[in-house]
């Protein structure tokens, strides 16, 4: 488990790495880690979610699960800056990362901090929580999210996902449709599906 992206103290050894990279039009200069998820670019999946994302009509602040180094989170937060996005991952070296990252892009309408899940989240009424869910971690994982974010969304807010087909697409939208009663798929490219669902 130690050297998984998903592990909370990753035992590989630390070998940083920066670099720049475009994400909606916007530039940003990320700094990356051994034992964090997809350390050598922005990993196309993110870079799709970002690229579907339209911010939903109700007020309130995001919440980006399974944050990593932070692209999605950041680029959600720079292009609405009067948000704030929350940023959680249980990965230490990832949210050391991320508040790294937020800091070298000048990013302050983030709120980036160490948890599982939801487990120490304690706002509520987000206007959207948005992941690209740690699938190696098992799909009871994944659903779990899905779950926590119904209690913890707004009426009208969202739950935006990616998940590749052959990793689980057909059951996570299975899923989302058992809890929000609706699940829209947004966007596919190269098998990756963006899922949106609405809470009523």
């Amino acid at each position: 488990m130690k050297n998984h992206y998903y592990s909370e103290t990753p035992g590989t050894e630390s070998k940083r790495e920066t670099w720049d990279f475009s994400l909606n039009g916007e530039k940003f200069r990320f700094t990356t880690d051994a034992g964090v998820f997809s350390k050598k670019e922005v990993d196309f999946g993110s870079r799709v979610l970002i690229e579907s994302f339209v911010p939903p009509e109700v007020s309130g602040d995001y919440i980006d699960v399974g944050c990593g180094y932070g692209p999605i989170g950041l680029s959600l937060a720079r292009a609405e800056q009067d948000r704030v996005v929350q940023m959680v991952d249980i990965n230490e070296r990832a949210i050391e990362l991320a508040k790294l990252n937020a800091d070298k892009n000048k990013v302050d309408n983030v709120k980036i901090y160490k948890s599982y899940l939801f487990a120490e989240v304690k706002d509520e009424e987000f206007a959207a929580v948005i992941t690209n869910p740690p699938i190696r971690a098992g799909k009871t994982v994944v659903h779990q999210i899905f779950e926590e974010a119904y209690h913890k969304l707004c009426v009208g807010g969202e739950l935006w996902v990616v998940i590749q087909k052959k990793q689980g697409a057909p059951s996570a939208m299975d899923k989302m449709e058992q809890l929000f009663g609706q699940v829209e798929t947004v966007a596919k490219k190269k098998g990756y599906y963006i899922l949106r669902a609405i809470k009523v």
